[in-house]
């Protein structure tokens, strides 16, 4: 291997060592990324760790992407340089392809983002939506109870009242109706 190496020009040698580095930081990226440990991205400008791998926005320079950048520049320059092409060519071409590759991560990592749900309840979605009693519920809205109902995918425990001229007991099945305030639904009974 040591011979195999001393026989390579100096640009050669520079991209084996641009691909191998860039090669072994993406595989501890690739790693960490499935065991959970790499949620995290370095803003380049900051050299702090950010909490995700979108940020606000479309974020070209972040620290996955300047590893793909350096991980496709240098095989594709060992690449470019073992089928004949000059020196100029191939820096431009390894170039491209890296810039290439840094759009195509930044790209991922935002789209990414722009899928993940926001754990935020937004407590529109719950009208319509049929639940059970938790807590007991005064009749015309004299004590409050809560609720369990599904609301964005997650089971919710709500504060509710109702307009019912009879209490509502734990295990009677209601339909939400109206929102009263940020955290209080206006609930109705249902039969089962």
């Amino acid at each position: 291997m040591k011979d195999f190496f001393t026989q390579l020009s100096t640009l050669e040698q520079t991209y084996w060592i641009i691909a191998l580095v860039g090669s072994s930081v993406f595989i501890v990226i690739f790693f960490l990324t499935f065991i959970g440990g790499a949620d995290s991205d370095m803003d380049t400008n900051a050299s702090e760790f950010q909490a995700d791998d979108g940020g606000v926005g479309f974020q070209f320079f972040t620290f996955k992407g300047i590893v793909a950048f350096f991980t496709i520049f240098g095989w594709t320059g060992i690449t470019c340089l073992n089928n004949g092409f000059s020196s100029t060519a191939t820096i431009i071409i390894a170039t491209i392809a890296g810039l290439i590759m840094m759009v195509i991560t930044s790209s991922l990592f935002y789209w990414m983002h722009k899928l993940a749900e926001s754990g935020t309840l937004k407590i529109d979605n719950a009208i319509g939506v049929i639940g059970e009693v938790y807590l007991p519920i005064g009749a015309e809205r004299s004590k409050m109870g809560k609720v369990q109902i599904k609301v964005q995918g997650s089971l919710r425990e709500l504060e509710a009242i109702t307009d019912e001229l009879e209490d509502l007991k734990t295990g009677a099945m209601v339909k939400v109706s109206k929102i009263v305030s940020a955290e209080i639904l206006l609930v109705e009974k249902i039969s089962k």
